[in-house]
């Protein structure tokens, strides 16, 4: 599972290698950073669609009627009444209000939860939560090394997994789930995914997913699929103002200051963190930025207002949709307005952008 570098492998690793794909550490994994172009498999999803392989993510699952109530106590949201079949977006906070991880619930039955987080915080998020569920007597099981999660991200992603046989992807609803079984092999399909697109997450047992893979890159042959790394991912995320934690999310910012203080309920029960964030005023807030000519701002660039230090890019990068520069900034002093402008130093040259209002590429 392991190469000597230590980094993990994920169970698609030598069909990736016969693919030619190009290789990159992430999250203490080593995972395919583009089989191509970049702006190939970036613009294939827009228009097509592409296969990513997320093995790499977090999968912990919770049994029992207990988890519900314990989710609602250790992550921000409301968990145990969500539907059966239905998905959350949510975090798990330091006890200071501040982001440990992002991640999404999803509720397979009434008395079973299931969690996907990111690969870097797999140990700790997996560490808190028992720790916060051991008191409802909840257990937290981290089943990532014996599990798989493939991508299937574009417009085309229906048809595609209707010709792979399963046709019930195409009733699913946005951030909904539903377990299913294609020979044999029970799935896990969730109508999610972090490129701004229609698109579904599989997740399956580790032995199952070659034979998956093999299974969409035939059924998609003729629907213009194509093989996606983690570079297309990031500036697919990127224009769909999605954060990422690490650059727009971390343990020195709270929802709210990393822009997703929608999903802060102040009427909610009590929380992990609750209380701190909700007395902390924000000291920093999440923009996207948007620049004109081909000069790129990059993640720790930093931002200028009215002539003095106004904070940093946390991602940017040449729109290849979009075809302009675009960024997300944290800034700090009063919050800026859409059309106001600022100041990005790009290696050495302060260059305009805009504040605009996200996410930069609306989907109709």
């Amino acid at each position: 599972m392991a190469r000597v570098t230590g980094l993990l492998l994920s169970p698609l690793d030598a069909l990736h290698r016969a693919r030619g794909a190009h290789f990159t550490e992430f999250g203490g994994w080593e995972l395919p950073v583009r089989f191509g172009s970049d702006l190939a498999e970036h613009h294939a999803v827009r228009t097509t669609a592409g296969l990513f392989d997320l093995s790499h993510m977090a999968q912990l699952d919770l049994p029992g009627a207990a988890a519900g109530p314990g989710l609602d106590y250790a992550l921000l949201g409301q968990h145990s009444t969500m539907p059966v079949g239905r998905a959350s977006y949510s975090m798990i906070l330091t006890p200071e209000g501040t982001v440990i991880d992002d991640l999404i619930v999803y509720r397979l039955a009434a008395d079973h939860w299931f969690i996907i987080a990111n690969a870097a915080n797999r140990a700790v998020v997996a560490a808190e939560l028992a720790e916060r569920l051991a008191g409802c007597g909840a257990a937290v099981h981290d089943v990532t090394l014996d599990r798989a999660l493939i991508a299937v991200q574009g417009p085309n992603s229906p048809a595609i997994l209707a010709a792979a046989g399963l046709p019930e992807a195409a009733a699913l609803g946005y951030y909904r789930c539903a377990e299913a079984t294609l020979d044999g092999t029970p799935l896990l399909l969730c109508r999610t995914g972090y490129t701004g697109e229609t698109g579904f997450e599989i997740a399956c047992p580790r032995q199952a997913a070659p034979a998956l893979w093999e299974r969409l890159e035939a059924a998609g042959r003729d629907q213009g699929l194509t093989l996606c790394g983690l570079a297309c991912r990031d500036t697919l995320r990127l224009e769909a103002g999605m954060p990422l934690y690490g650059h727009e999310l971390d343990r020195d910012t709270t929802p709210i200051e990393g822009g997703q203080g929608y999903f802060v309920r102040a009427k909610a029960a009590d929380y992990v963190g609750k209380a701190a964030l909700l007395s902390r005023e924000p000291r920093k807030h999440l923009v996207g930025l948007q620049g004109e000519g081909r000069r790129a701002a990059r993640a720790g660039y930093p931002l200028v207002r009215d002539g003095e230090p106004g904070g940093h890019v946390t991602s940017g990068a040449l729109s290849p949709t979009l075809g302009y520069p675009i960024a997300l900034a944290s800034v700090t002093g009063p919050e800026p307005a859409p059309g106001d402008l600022v100041e990005v130093d790009v290696r050495g040259q302060l260059t305009p952008f805009r504040v605009t209002a996200l996410p930069f590429l609306k989907k109709s």
